[in-house]
């Protein structure tokens, strides 16, 4: 067993050392907005039920400890002090994982992410209409806990409306813990879903992907792709060019022969196939044929 005392570890290593010990963590999907009324909407592990009466849920936007700036949902409660926190079930894993990239100011995460933003109705902030269970919270208090990169400021939220979808209540209106699927945050690339353990996510691209918003119109209107599906899609940098597409075709035609003649649903599906390997780039390849 090694021992180690926290001020002789950099913060970086201190951090990881936290992650993966405290895990699996819950996710407050945090929706907020800024004093101009743009939305935002981001994903913090450092989060849990702290009271029943009066109802206080916390989740702390720590400052990053790579440059020690703070977040935007940390400056928009501090401006509005409101907050709709969203659960994070498994199919909604990936496009709430594209959220935690650093895109810019005024960007919107829902669009990014092909999430649906459903009006509040006693805050401001915009509900997940995929979340199966959203609480519109004010924000009571705001506890910074240090100045430093990897600080973290307590966001104390009470509870002024909950929102539970009918798919995950059982008969006498509790809720099916099965049904609701959870998933959880644990240290690195690893999430742990509640009824069948670990599996990773990459981290979304520093560079930024490119977002549901950007995709063509077919593949983001998708009957086929799922939530998770274009989650996955939206996390690259740039679409494969012309030729790279027209290679990959020819490549696969020996097993697909009717495959430059199908329809888009057809690909779809085959595209499916490919991203539950983790194959994004063959997944792009097919849709964009």
């Amino acid at each position: 067993m090694i021992s180690l005392n926290p001020k002789d570890l950099s913060t970086g290593k201190l951090h990881g050392y936290l992650l993966s010990s405290v895990a699996p963590r819950p996710i407050a999907f945090a929706s907020t907005i800024d004093g101009d009324g743009n939305p935002n909407l981001s994903p913090f592990s450092f989060f849990n039920v702290f009271s029943a009466n009066p109802p206080i849920l916390i989740f702390s936007p720590a400052r990053r400890v790579r440059d020690n700036t703070t977040k935007h949902t940390l400056e928009n409660v501090e401006t509005i002090k409101e907050v709709v926190i969203n659960v994070v079930n498994y199919d909604i894993v990936h496009q709430m994982s594209l959220t935690s990239t650093e895109y810019p100011e005024g960007v919107n995460e829902f669009e990014k992410a092909g999430l649906t933003m459903l009006p509040s109705e006693e805050v401001k902030p915009f509900r997940v209409a995929e979340s199966p269970i959203q609480f519109e919270c004010k924000v009571n208090d705001v506890m910074h806990l240090g100045k430093e990169g990897g600080a973290g400021n307590l966001v104390i939220c009470e509870v002024v409306k909950l929102h539970i979808t009918d798919e995950v209540l059982n008969e006498d209106e509790t809720i099916n813990q099965e049904a609701l699927d959870l998933v959880a945050r644990a240290g690195g690339s690893y999430y742990s879903r509640a009824k069948k353990g670990f599996f990773e996510i990459p981290k979304p691209l520093r560079k930024m992907g490119i977002g549901v918003d950007n995709m063509p119109d077919h593949v983001k209107n998708s009957m086929i792709l799922t939530g998770n599906n274009l989650g996955m899609l939206a996390n690259v940098e740039a679409l494969p060019n012309k030729n790279e597409v027209n290679k990959f075709v020819d490549d696969i035609s020996e097993r697909y022969p009717d495959i430059k003649t199908a329809s888009h649903r057809e690909k779809h599906k085959i595209a499916q196939n490919y991203l539950s390997y983790g194959d994004v780039k063959s997944a792009w390849k097919l849709l964009l044929s």
